[in-house]
């Protein structure tokens, strides 16, 4: 495993994630990906911050290794200060062979808070024992509110097939909670693992 991961997606995250998809494209005339055993695959992630562009790489190229790829993360082969220069991604990405690519930008977070509970029930005051204020009295008392806030975070991702630089697939997933960039970039990869085999552009293993 590459030294690379970041606790808390430095985005103040916490709990474990659940990806779902909010939206998905396949190319028209997209053929099953013939990406061999072996071949290679750039992992690229946009993001503003250095450490959750090299940790979301590193995590990425990771779960391309145990597909039985070759992952190549981006920032081995672009220096941080130099992603946004295309010529020189783009001599740098083809030198190395890579047959696809994968890209995947954070598109921010939501918020979303619960207020569950707080509530006061009116006890009988008539008498204090035998069914009297006193049992009334606990079964009544004021239970404050309880707020409950879930982070759901935003990511577009698109795969290339760099043979012919044309977009295969692109999808938009919604992950709740994700704790850390590791287990989230493994159950991203799974989800759309999962939704390019429904489509047929991957085998079924």
């Amino acid at each position: 495993m590459r030294n690379l991961t970041l606790a808390g997606l430095a985005l103040g995250l916490a709990g474990c994630a659940t990806t779902t998809f909010t939206s998905t494209w396949t190319a028209p005339d997209a053929q099953p990906l013939p990406f061999a055993k072996g071949a290679k695959v750039v992992a690229l992630v946009l993001a503003d911050s250095e450490a959750i562009r090299r940790a979301g790489e590193a995590n990425l190229a990771d779960e391309l290794d145990r597909r039985g790829l070759v992952g190549v993360p981006g920032y081995t082969l672009i220096p941080g200060g130099e992603e946004r220069d295309e010529a020189k991604a783009r001599v740098a990405i083809e030198a190395t062979g890579a047959v696809g690519l994968i890209a995947m930008r954070p598109k921010g977070k939501e918020e979303k808070t619960t207020v569950t509970g707080g509530y006061y029930s009116s006890p009988y005051y008539s008498s204090f024992w035998g069914g009297g204020y006193y049992g009334y009295g606990w079964n009544g008392m004021y239970v404050p509110p309880q707020t409950h806030t879930d982070t759901y975070v935003n990511v577009e991702t698109l795969i290339y097939d760099l043979r012919q630089n044309k977009l295969v697939w692109a999808g938009q997933t919604k992950s709740l909670n994700p704790s850390d960039v590791e287990s989230f970039v493994a159950e991203l990869a799974n989800a759309i693992g999962a939704e390019l085999r429904a489509t047929g552009l991957v085998a079924r293993q």
